[in-house]
C-alpha cells in the first residue's frame, strides 16, 4: 500500500480475515472546484459529504451512466444535487437562501426529500431509492437506506472541510472472505469498533494507504485496482468564466469599492448568463483612457 494515489481517487478493497468489502474515496482538487460555489461554510460541509458520498456508493456497483444524491427542501437549503458517472467525473451544486441554519442539520429541513438516482438517461434505464430523513447526519441516512434497500448493513464515515471531501464505506456481504471470515461471528462488530476510533479530522489529514494499514492492518486487506475521479461539471465555458469572475468580484467588493473596465460603448457590460447567478453591479464612471472607461463597482448583488 506503499504507492497508493493520494487525491481525487476511489480505493476498493477487501478486509479478508473479516470477510468485508470496503471503499475510500479522497477527494482534492475535484472538490475544491465545487467548494468555490458553496460560500457557506455549514453548505460546503454537507456538499462535500454529498460528493464523497457520491462517488463512494459507485465503489461496489456495475455502474452505466450515474449515481446521484439529491436533496429538495422548502427551508433555506432548495437543492443539494452530488453526481459522480461511470467515468469518474464528478459535479455538485446547492441552491440555497440566506441565512443558513449553522450546523445545517439535514432532519429538521422542512419537507425534506432525498433521492439517489442510479442509471443511464439516455438509455431511459434509471432507479430510484428514497432516503430516509429523520437522521442528522448524512452518512446515518446513508447507512440507513443500504439497510432498507439491499437488507445489507453498512458502516459509512463522511467529513469534508474547504479543502478536501473524505468518505468510508464498509459493507458486510455474505460469501466475501474465505472460510477463517465465514466462521468469525464478531467480525463485523471488530470492524465497526475499529472504526469508531476514526475521527473526523484523522479522516481528513491521513493518506488512504497510511489510513487502511493503522485502521486493519491486522484484517489482512486486499486492495483493487483504483479508480482516478475529476471534477466534470457539463456548464459551458461562458457559465464557468461567470462564476470564476463572479467570485472574484465579491473578494474585490469585501474590501470595498474596486475599479471595473467597461467593454461595450461605455457601459458596464455583464453577460447575460450572469442573470442566472444573481449578478447585478451598481457603477458610476470615474476615469476615461484610451482602453475605455473605467467604472467605479459599489455593491453587488447575489
Amino acid at each position: 500500500m506503499e504507492n497508493l494515489p493520494v487525491d481525487d481517487v476511489l480505493h476498493r478493497f477487501l478486509l479478508e480475515r473479516a470477510g468485508i468489502r470496503g471503499a475510500l474515496v479522497r477527494l482534492g482538487p475535484s472538490w475544491r472546484d465545487v467548494a468555490g460555489r458553496a460560500d457557506p461554510a455549514p453548505l460546503q460541509q454537507v456538499l462535500g459529504e454529498a460528493l464523497a458520498a457520491s462517488a463512494l456508493l459507485t465503489g461496489n456497483i456495475k455502474l452505466d451512466g450515474a449515481l446521484s444524491i439529491e436533496l429538495k427542501s422548502s427551508g433555506a437549503l432548495r437543492l443539494l444535487f452530488a453526481e459522480c458517472n461511470d467515468e469518474g467525473r464528478l459535479r455538485g451544486l446547492a441552491r440555497w437562501n440566506e441565512p443558513l441554519p449553522d450546523p445545517l442539520v439535514l432532519k429538521e429541513l422542512p419537507d425534506a426529500i432525498m433521492a439517489i438516482t442510479i442509471g443511464n438517461v439516455e438509455r431511459g434505464q434509471r432507479y430510484q431509492g428514497l432516503v430516509d430523513m429523520q437522521h442528522v447526519a448524512l452518512a446515518d441516512a446513508l447507512e440507513n437506506y443500504f439497510v432498507q434497500s439491499e437488507q445489507l448493513p453498512a458502516r459509512i464515515v463522511l467529513a469534508s472541510n474547504a479543502e478536501y471531501a473524505v468518505g468510508l464505506m464498509l459493507q458486510k456481504v455474505p460469501d466475501e472472505g474465505g472460510r477463517d471470515a465465514s466462521d468469525d461471528a464478531d467480525a463485523w462488530n471488530r470492524i465497526l469498533q475499529l472504526t469508531a476510533t476514526l475521527a473526523p479530522d484523522e479522516l481528513l489529514t491521513t493518506e488512504p494507504a497510511e489510513l487502511l494499514y493503522r485502521l486493519y492492518h491486522e484484517e489482512s486487506v486486499r486492495l483493487f485496482e483504483s479508480r482516478p475521479l475529476a471534477f466534470g461539471c457539463s456548464c459551458s465555458r461562458e457559465r464557468r468564466q461567470a462564476v470564476t469572475f463572479t467570485r472574484k468580484i465579491k473578494a474585490c467588493l469585501a474590501q470595498g469599492p474596486c475599479q471595473l473596465r467597461a467593454t461595450q460603448g461605455g457601459q458596464l457590460w455583464l453577460p447575460p448568463i450572469w442573470a442566472t447567478h444573481g449578478v447585478a453591479l451598481s457603477a458610476a464612471v470615474v476615469s476615461a483612457d484610451a482602453m475605455g472607461l473605467v467604472v467605479l463597482a459599489t455593491g453587488l448583488a447575489t
